[in-house]
């Protein structure tokens, strides 16, 4: 039987040396805890924060995240491609997301803020309408990416093909536009 939680906090606690319970997590919040490399499969988030936690390497196989936000979180190496994708909705803000993988994945208007972003693969991904604010997306891979209407204009260290991507509407400021050059190998001064 599932367990069921709601309006609950959880502070301080390590989840990689007490196992976190299935079930359904509903507006509950999250801080200072430790979720690094365990098992968080097939679990329930609805409406929930994390603060301040360390989801590093963390397995979220059919995990659900139902309109999340993670606030200053450790989220290295996470596949979130693998999360149920249904009525999937999360935020980012002052997160390390290096290596993690967006592959595929229908995210539409999802906040990344003042996050850093180094290797992630949104291949084949739609962010559609999303925002990078102060993100840095050095080594971000953007192949086959809906990125329509994204706003980029604050980011930097991308390198987007402009010819291999859907990019109508998205907004970059000038300078971080030569993102868009790279694969041209052009100098511009």
């Amino acid at each position: 039987m599932n367990n069921y939680f709601d309006s609950e906090t959880f502070s301080k606690i390590d989840f990689s040396t007490i196992k976190i319970k299935k079930g359904e997590y509903d507006n509950c919040t999250f801080e200072n805890c430790n979720f690094e490399a365990i098992h968080a499969s097939n679990i329930q988030f609805i409406e929930c924060e994390f603060i301040e936690c360390n989801f590093s390497n963390t397995i979220i196989k059919d995990t659900s995240f139902k309109e999340v936000s993670f606030v200053n979180c450790k989220m290295i190496g996470i596949k979130f491609n693998e999360c149920d994708p249904f009525l999937l909705e999360f935020s980012f803000k002052n997160c390390q997301l290096n290596f993690s993988s967006f592959y595929q994945l229908k995210v539409p208007k999802t906040k990344f803020v003042n996050c850093n972003l180094q290797e992630v693969d949104f291949t084949e991904a739609n962010i559609n309408q999303s925002t990078f604010e102060s993100c840095n997306l050095n080594g971000t891979i953007f192949e086959k990416t809906v990125i329509e209407k994204v706003d980029f204009r604050s980011a930097t260290n991308f390198a987007i093909d402009p010819e291999n991507n859907r990019l109508k509407g998205a907004k970059f400021s000038k300078e971080n536009s030569v993102g868009l050059l790279q694969k041209y190998n052009i100098v511009i001064e």
